[in-house]
């Protein structure tokens, strides 16, 4: 799969996603280790006005974001694959006034499911703020219409 094939999906994913659009949520990196979004600090972030500290909701969004990305790095094709499950564990607040990257990547891919974890962190991946699993369906690829074709149960959706 060429690297800039993955980057230029995962962008193009990034991009028709309103929430991530107001955010400023970008993509800094793509290929078949995995996913790199950035989250800028702004206010639009913050949870306590007082001290600056990010809201946990953020992280959520990003990492959430994140790992139904990082789907793209690993699939040949776009499938529609809407979270399932998501588990984050925090480790630590993040620190005011910078931005705030999440790391994702699928460790497994079934027919049905896919497999994700990553972290976020600020300078370092390896002091991460938190630690993510996540699981997402595969729904398969919309047709022509919009529609989705995979069966489910014997029931075409």
């Amino acid at each position: 799969m060429c690297m800039n094939n993955i980057q230029e999906r995962a962008t193009s994913f990034l991009s028709v996603l309103r929430h991530c659009q107001v955010l400023g949520m970008t993509v800094e990196q793509a290929d078949e280790e995995g996913l790199i979004i950035r989250l800028p600090y702004s206010p639009a972030i913050v949870g306590n006005p007082v001290s600056g500290v990010v809201h946990g909701g953020a992280i959520t969004t990003l990492m959430d974001t994140c790992c139904g990305i990082s789907t793209v790095c690993y699939l040949p094709e776009f499938e529609i694959c809407p979270t399932l499950d998501l588990r984050i564990d925090y480790m630590h607040p993040a620190e005011p006034g910078k931005a705030i990257y999440g790391f994702a990547e699928c460790y497994r891919i079934t027919p049905t499911v896919i497999f994700t974890r990553g972290v976020a962190y600020q300078d370092d991946r390896e002091q991460p703020i938190a630690h993510v699993v996540g699981t997402f369906m595969r729904m398969g690829k919309p047709d022509a219409k919009g529609q989705l074709s995979r069966k489910i149960d014997g029931e075409t959706q």
